[in-house]
């Protein structure tokens, strides 16, 4: 019985590509192919500050009511700028580290965390 090398049990991708629509296509070795939207991965990256800052915004008071502030955020010039990737590398085997355009690099990006926004 001969292995092929290119299709493991679990699928991973091979080919990335940014399209016009901001959106990454995902090419996996398993044929699915999948297109997701740059502001999607961006709002599920799940790096510690991004857990605290959506752990923060879901806060409530003693009484069960969400708590109300009066403080916004202060944006960058970058944060206020159509998101796009600026840069992905390789994690191992098993991730991409992306580097957007606000300014944040800081989340890995698990095969099945790509996938399951796909």
């Amino acid at each position: 019985m001969s292995h092929d090398s290119t299709h493991s049990e679990t699928p991973v991708p091979i080919r990335l590509e940014k399209t016009d629509d901001r959106r990454l296509l995902v090419q996996w070795s398993d044929g699915l192919e999948q297109t997701i939207p740059i502001r999607k991965l961006r709002d599920n990256c799940r790096c510690a500050s991004c857990i605290d800052k959506r752990l923060e915004t879901a806060s409530e008071t003693d009484s069960g009511k969400k708590k109300l502030t009066n403080v916004l955020p202060v944006l960058s010039l970058a944060e206020t700028l159509p998101l796009d990737i600026l840069l992905m590398h390789p994690v191992g085997n098993y991730a991409y580290n992306i580097h957007f355009s606000d300014g944040h690099s800081s989340g890995i990006f698990t095969f099945e965390i790509i996938r399951s926004l796909g």
